[in-house]
């Protein structure tokens, strides 16, 4: 792979995360309460069936691994494209909540070669030891997902309806990320990575290896707690007599942060060994959250330990894209990666429960984010056994 295409890839991966990120994810939590008002189906069903898509998601990523390692980015996300479109539009149309659901879970294989983790292998492939500043790069520029298309689909919602918005969405991802990623998308690949593909260990040897599972485990619970505080933290700051408007701000701020976060990962992977970083990031994870449970205010320390939890939330992102390489090379990271993914978005899918599911028994929210900051903490205790043996 040569340099321009190289460039090229990343630019067009850039715009197309964003994009079904924007669409596939982000629109969701915007038109939900237009979908419950104008269709009378239950919220609980019609987020249930989202958090499905999640699943489903989560848990094609390992077929969807496996087609990258053996044919490259741009037939799998192409064709994965193709099944979101059309899955998006029944979704606008769909005249029962049936139809509604299966929609999403069709949508929910698109995710799975539409999102981070292909993009991630495909970076890994064409990029080798530059890859942290195209991993960068592209995590930097999909972080504005949210930026750009919740108002975005607001606008769109309050011009044609939840309808007529995800039917305008739906033609975003036929006429924009479709043709990108069949004609953009460099043809050239080496299946399995080329010279590379037998480093460090088969794939096999990887999986049954207990560095492996601990990398998974401490990963996922990981991202089971920030993506359970990113939900619940308006609900916690509002019950501490916040208003709205300043729980929103502590969760915009949040989002600034992650930003931030991800400038940081390139200095700290050059300062830091696998393990050692592995277990700081997710320690980071872990004291932001239990100081969102302790601290009640005022909102300006609030506000600075919410830009300080996206931070950590921000790391953790580029954290998952270069934890298999740093162990295992990058002969098999589509594979590996996909495999890994699985446990981390079925923890995603189940994290916005887990905010009222935890606060009920314990008494509250403020005592759910402690449960939560316990969590990541026991994942930063796993990541300290991550070190490949004879490494």
């Amino acid at each position: 792979m040569n340099a321009a295409g190289a460039r090229r890839g990343l630019w067009v991966l850039c715009i197309t995360v964003t994009t079904c990120y924007g669409v596939l994810f982000y629109a969701f939590p915007v038109l939900a309460s237009s979908i419950t008002a104008d269709t009378g189906w239950p919220l609980a069903s019609v987020t249930a069936w989202f958090s499905g898509s999640q699943v489903v998601a989560g848990l094609a990523g390992i077929l969807v691994g496996r087609r990258v390692q053996a044919q490259g980015p741009r037939p799998v996300m192409t064709a994965a494209a193709l099944v979101a479109a059309p899955s998006v539009a029944v979704i606008a149309v769909s005249p029962d909540p049936w139809v509604f659901g299966v929609s999403w879970l069709l949508a929910g294989a698109a995710m799975a070669g539409l999102f981070y983790p292909p993009a991630f292998a495909a970076l890994t492939h064409w990029y080798r030891v530059g890859r942290v500043r195209a991993l960068t790069a592209l995590t930097l520029v999909a972080g504005l997902a949210s930026t750009v298309f919740a108002p975005l689909t607001a606008l769109l919602e309050g011009l044609w309806g939840w309808r007529g918005a995800y039917l305008a969405l739906a033609a975003v991802l036929l006429v924009v990320v479709v043709p990108l990623h069949a004609f953009g998308l460099p043809r050239t690949w080496t299946p399995g990575g080329g010279e590379h593909s037998g480093d460090r260990g088969d794939v096999r040897a990887v999986v049954r290896s207990r560095a492996f599972w601990a990398l998974t485990a401490a990963l996922a619970l990981g991202s089971f707690t920030v993506f359970a505080v990113v939900v619940n933290l308006v609900p916690l700051l509002e019950g501490r007599g916040f208003g709205t408007a300043e729980a929103a701000w502590a969760l915009g701020v949040g989002g600034v942060g992650q930003v931030l976060g991800r400038l940081v990962y390139a200095p700290l992977e050059r300062w830091t060994g696998p393990v050692r970083r592995a277990a700081a990031v997710l320690g980071a994870c872990a004291v932001t959250t239990v100081l969102l449970a302790l601290v009640p205010g005022p909102l300006l320390p609030v506000l600075v330990i919410a830009v300080s939890a996206g931070m950590a939330r921000g790391v953790l992102t580029l954290l998952q894209a270069t934890a298999v390489t740093d162990r295992w090379g990058p002969g098999h990271y589509a594979v590996l990666n996909g495999i890994m993914h699985t446990p981390l978005m079925l923890a995603v899918a189940v994290a916005p429960w887990a905010g009222a599911a935890l606060a009920a028994p314990l008494g509250g929210y403020p005592a759910a984010f402690t449960a939560l900051g316990a969590l990541a903490a026991v994942g930063a205790l796993i990541a300290t056994a991550t070190r490949p043996r004879g490494r």
